[in-house]
């Protein structure tokens, strides 16, 4: 057998990563993250996120990727290209003009929460079976990933509970300002071929305003828009989850770059990430 990598087939990570819904919650995730402003100027001073944003979505889900479904030495190497990144770049406080560096450990844990709440909040919602204590076993994996990045594991929190004193601890911190609407923007109207404008206005806005729903209530306050109803945005969630599982695994994992497909060819059918593998 093969190296099953960090996380392994039996990790909560590795049958929830491969859910379709991932793609909505790493949407709801990049609205949350927008509203720290520190981590955000951050992002925007060190890159065109708008020239480039779908290259930085993509270069996003391959990390991901590959750290929950390559091998040790591939995630170490992801983590460490990453880290290495971190080290060389900064930021200026536009407010306070104040430098600093975009691996400050309160960016980095900012990032990794609202990237791993995202996930879990919409995978549950959407009707992934996951028990409250599955979800705990979710959140403290991911002390992993959050190694990988810079963070020390033992200040990352390890279950449903640390991460909800977290956002409430970090909640006077957030706000909308106008470098937050620079990403709503891109969110609602990504940049796409003329001849693609249709089919953004039909799905992409459709999915980015569901991403949007799921967020929490201060995120939606912060935004300034009413917050919807749980109930009407918890069974959006569930139908939409429901119609995309329709669509066969093996036909979504064909999509690059394929880490599923080259997990399975590596460690055997039986690591095929699957539901009904987190009861056994």
């Amino acid at each position: 057998m093969g190296d099953p990598g960090l996380f392994t087939p039996h990790s909560v990570t590795w049958q929830m990563h491969g859910d379709p819904m991932m793609w909505v919650a790493g949407i709801r995730a990049l609205y949350l993250q927008a509203l720290h402003p520190r981590a955000l100027c951050g992002v925007l001073q060190n890159s065109d996120f708008r020239r480039d944003a779908w290259g930085r979505l993509l270069r996003t889900a391959d990390f991901v990727g590959t750290i929950t479904y390559g091998t040790t030495e591939a995630a170490e190497k992801a983590g460490a290209r990453v880290r290495k990144i971190h080290r060389m770049l900064g930021a200026t406080d536009p407010g306070t003009g104040e430098r600093y560096g975009v691996d400050e450990p309160a960016l980095l844990l900012w990032v990794h929460c609202a990237e791993i709440d995202s996930y879990l909040q919409v995978a549950r919602r959407s009707g992934f079976p996951l028990t409250d204590a599955q979800a705990d076993r979710y959140i403290t994996e991911h002390r992993v990933s959050a190694r990988l990045v810079g963070l020390d594991p033992d200040a990352v929190p390890g279950d449903r509970k640390e991460m909800a004193a977290y956002f409430e601890r970090v909640r006077p911190e957030l706000s909308c300002g106008p470098e937050a609407r620079v990403v709503e923007d891109f969110l609602l109207r990504p940049p796409t071929h003329p001849f693609l404008v249709p089919a953004r206005e039909v799905l992409w806005r459709r999915v980015s305003r569901l991403a949007y729903a799921a967020l929490p209530p201060y995120a939606h306050e912060l935004y300034g828009r009413p917050v919807p109803r749980p109930a009407v945005v918890t069974r959006r969630l569930r139908a939409t989850g429901t119609a995309l599982r329709c669509v066969p695994a093996r036909l979504r994992w064909q999509l690059p770059p394929k880490h599923i497909l080259r997990a399975m060819d590596r460690l055997g059918p039986g690591a095929r990430p699957a539901p009904y593998k987190l009861g056994r």
